[in-house]
């Protein structure tokens, strides 16, 4: 009896295990496919992976909200020639996703450090919704700039 309960619950934790490992994969994709919007100036992506509540506190220290940042990429206050994202971990909590790791990035035009190279720290915060997994805030903090 106690190997057909013990097997039972393994078997239950390898299922768990594998539908959370496809999850975290779908989250690392869309995290990836976020961050090369972001430096192709892709706002018609973004909007599909932004929730409509998006929130970032960015690292000029202003927390500002989907409309703005769509407003400074216009104004080429966020503009890159290189972005590229590192996700070293994914939590996953019911219908939360967190995503943390660093970001290394040269902005240009009229961004801060334009010509530099800089990077950062990111914690992105998903939701899943009625749509799909939406990005709901971020945080991300310079740590270098060279």
């Amino acid at each position: 009896m106690k190997v057909v309960i013990l097997t039972a619950f393994l078997l239950l934790a390898i299922k768990f295990s594998m539908a959370q490992s496809a999850v975290e994969n779908e989250i690392r994709k869309l995290d990836q496919l976020e961050a090369q919007a972001t430096i192709s100036g892709d706002t018609i992506t973004l909007k599909k992976l932004w929730s409509p509540g998006f929130v970032v506190n960015n690292p000029a220290n202003m927390v500002v909200n989907a409309e703005q940042i769509r407003q400074l990429m216009k104004e080429g206050k966020i503009a890159y020639t290189t972005f590229s994202r590192v996700t070293e971990k994914v939590t996953i909590t019911g219908p939360i996703a967190v995503t943390m790791g660093y970001e290394e990035n040269e902005p240009e035009k009229a961004t801060d450090n334009a010509g530099k190279k800089v990077t950062r720290r990111h914690t992105n915060l998903w939701l899943k919704e009625k749509e799909g997994w939406k990005i709901i805030a971020r945080k991300a903090t310079i740590i270098d700039v060279k």
